[in-house]
């Protein structure tokens, strides 16, 4: 089992930055493949970005890719989501995701909103 608890969402200009944490609790967290997605009323929840078990791969959805940077630190159970040069279409409720194997975990999201 894996909890985990997002923090650092907010308001911000366009143009601006945030940082997205995400602190995991429970057992074997390093193991994990470790991402973020975000979901807008009235849409599905989509892909913005992960990074594998050992930190050496990182992937991103095309709309954020120079953008935003995904790293984690395994020292403090903790994946983070850097955002920059923000735009107003990606406010959104951003979710950190668990994966491995056949068990996948969602933290509770947090509100990001970018004003133009």
């Amino acid at each position: 089992q894996v909890q985990l608890v997002e923090s650092g969402g907010g308001l911000v200009q366009a143009g601006g930055s945030l940082r997205l944490s995400c602190a995991a609790s429970g057992r074997s967290f390093n193991r994990y493949t470790m991402g973020w997605f975000r979901q807008t009323p009235g849409k599905e929840r989509e892909f913005v970005a992960s990074v594998n078990w050992s930190g050496g791969s990182t992937y991103y959805a095309d709309f954020v890719k120079g953008r935003f940077t995904c790293s984690r630190d395994d020292a403090k159970n903790t994946v983070y989501l850097q955002m920059d040069s923000l735009k107003p279409e990606d406010t959104a409720v951003y979710y950190c995701h668990a994966k491995r194997f056949w068990y996948n975990y969602w933290g509770q999201g947090t509100q990001v909103t970018v004003s133009s």
